[in-house]
């Protein structure tokens, strides 16, 4: 079976890099990587297939910048060229992006079977293009494969399962990625503050940078969590730092250049807890035993929000500063197992070996 992987932004390099590893040991199985650029920069693309030695792809698109409608367009006339050409037996694609739905959508226009891994996934928020994305991208998939019981759940209150498509249980890849990868974590050369001393945070969601009022606020909690609480990290993501100049505003924080998965990886060890408005970030810092503050009204990761490892605050100034003040001593302890333990990449490997 011929699988060709569609990757293009910094979370399916790491999800692809640990399935790929998996599907490896399967002689039947053979996978073909496919680039579309989505993310462009070395240190948000590159540098993931040196360091996680993922097989640099057979294609390449470069296809970055613009809207959403016209970013898709490209992609979906050039994976659809390589379809055509290349007759693959399955396509598999991860999360929630640009290029999850342009490899969707045209492997399915073109008959051929798509796997969707991290399946099931809901914020309840239409607003926003990843739950655009995951939405379509699960009604035209043939095999869901989800991270969690309530992944499954969700798809099962709109419908599923119908038209001869199958929901599997595997768990998250993201927590084999991150056991696997933690004992190479390092520490990034920018960072010189004493390990724990600090607060992690990522930020880059378009409802937050491209909204100045939530801008504002997050950059006002950022600031004074940083000079009354505890130093705040933040690797800068190119697009937020372009949005706070343009907004005129002033984030009074260690800012340091983006950083790549190992560097990640040690600052999630070594942080006393994160905010974050990332989804993969949130299970990240459950993975290592860190409370998280998510700068965001909605989350797909409810279960964290049950187990009160994790805590909304949108981009309210003072619920951001009161959540960080009741999570920073929260205890994170993953009892349940909530993530599967580790073996999702395997299940996936072994499930697609075993198709007839």
């Amino acid at each position: 079976m011929r699988i060709f992987t569609i990757i293009g932004a910094r979370p399916q390099f790491v999800k692809a890099s640990v399935v790929s590893m998996a599907l490896k040991k399967h002689k039947a199985l053979e996978e073909v990587l496919i680039h579309t650029g989505q993310h462009f920069d070395a240190n948000m693309s590159d540098i993931f297939f040196d360091q996680l030695g993922i097989p640099r792809p057979k294609y390449q698109l470069d296809i970055h910048g613009g809207g959403h409608g016209d970013m898709t367009g490209r992609m979906l006339m050039a994976l659809e060229k390589i379809f055509i050409d290349e007759k693959p037996d399955m396509v598999l694609v991860y999360g929630d992006t640009n290029s999850t739905l342009a490899g969707a959508l045209t492997a399915s226009k073109l008959h051929i079977p798509v796997c969707h891994v991290e399946a099931g996934l809901r914020s309840f928020n239409m607003n926003m293009p990843e739950e655009v994305n995951r939405i379509l991208t699960d009604r035209i998939s043939s095999i869901l494969f989800c991270s969690t019981q309530t992944a499954l759940d969700n798809l099962s209150a709109e419908g599923y399962p119908f038209d001869g498509i199958k929901m599997v249980n595997v768990g998250d890849v993201m927590q084999d990625s991150a056991l696997f990868f933690s004992q190479r974590a390092k520490q990034p050369k920018m960072v010189e503050i004493d390990k724990k001393d600090f607060i992690l945070t990522t930020l880059h969601r378009a409802e937050n940078t491209d909204d100045f009022d939530r801008l504002k606020g997050i950059i006002d909690a950022l600031n004074t969590i940083h000079k009354e609480i505890m130093p705040v990290i933040i690797p800068m993501h190119p697009r937020t730092r372009n949005a706070i100049h343009e907004a005129g505003l002033t984030l009074d924080v260690d800012v340091i250049e983006p950083v790549g998965y190992l560097e990640m990886l040690w600052l999630l060890k070594n942080c006393h807890m994160v905010l974050t408005d990332s989804g993969g970030l949130q299970k990240e810092a459950f993975f290592f035993g860190k409370p998280c503050v998510t700068l965001r009204d909605q989350t797909e990761w409810v279960e964290l929000i049950t187990a009160e490892v994790n805590m909304l605050a949108g981009a309210n100034s003072e619920k951001i500063i009161e959540a960080t003040r009741k999570m920073l001593p929260r205890k994170v302890a993953d009892p349940d197992n909530i993530y599967g333990g580790g073996e999702a990449s395997s299940k996936i490997a072994d499930y697609l070996a075993n198709l007839r």
